[in-house]
This record gives structure tokens, C-alpha cells and sequence, in this order.
């Protein structure tokens, strides 16, 4: 059976302040905004979408699903990162090792509290 889903194609982060979280993904983690409204963002990360948007109502109001953002070398986007004050959880640190395959991530805070991390998967 073919599968049904074939990627995602947007990823939705729920927002307190649009401009603060604006400034954030552009200028912090170096996204594209492609457009916004009065109450959304759309940023373009490598043909993902992700929407900033202010939620409707009380039950969107809270902390987004973790998005792991793919980085060549993890060491250097964290120094980078954190030399633009992005407020990080973790050092970047080996999660798993697969075969030859090692696995590195370091989670950090967005303006608007949700967790992200940087993930880099390497052979060694």
C-alpha cells in the first residue's frame, strides 16, 4: 500500500508576540520570510514551510511540538547561535550512535518558549 502522506509541508508554531517571533526566525536562525498578515508568518526552511501565527482561541495557546533544525556542523551554528543571544538548554551533545552514523543535538528556546533544537547526523 502506497503511503498516503508524502512529506510535511508546514509546520505550525503558535505565537505570543508576531513581531518579537518575526525578528527571531529571520534574524537568529537566518529563515526566509516568504510573507505575513496581521496574525501570521511564513518562513521557508529547504522546502519545509513553517507558519508563525497568533492562535484563535485559548486551545492553541501553548508551547509547539519540538522542531529539529538539520545543521552541517552543530559546533559551529551553536557558537554562532549564541553569539546572536539565542538562549540554548544544551551544549550541542551525541544523542545516538547508529553503525557509523552519530547523532548530535542541542535544544534551545525561541522568544516565545517553545523548544527547537539543531541536529547534525554525521559518519565517523
Amino acid at each position: 500500500m502506497e503511503a498516503v502522506i508524502h512529506k510535511v509541508g508546514q509546520i505550525g508554531v503558535p505565537v505570543k508576540d508576531l513581531k518579537r517571533a518575526i525578528t527571531f526566525y529571520q534574524e537568529k536562525l537566518r529563515l526566509n520570510l516568504l510573507f505575513q498578515t496581521d496574525n501570521m508568518a511564513f518562513f521557508e526552511c529547504n522546502g519545509l514551510r513553517l507558519l508563525l501565527d497568533l492562535p484563535e482561541n485559548e486551545a492553541f495557546e501553548h508551547p509547539s511540538s519540538v522542531i529539529y533544525f538539520q545543521v552541517a556542523d552543530i559546533q559551529k551554528a551553536h557558537q554562532e547561535m549564541a553569539d546572536q543571544d539565542v538562549s540554548f538548554i544544551s551544549e550541542p551533545h551525541l544523542i545516538a550512535r547508529m553503525g557509523r552514523t552519530e547523532t548530535w543535538m542541542a535544544f534551545f528556546t525561541d522568544t516565545e518558549g517553545n523548544t527547537h533544537a539543531l541536529m547534525s547526523e554525521f559518519d565517523v
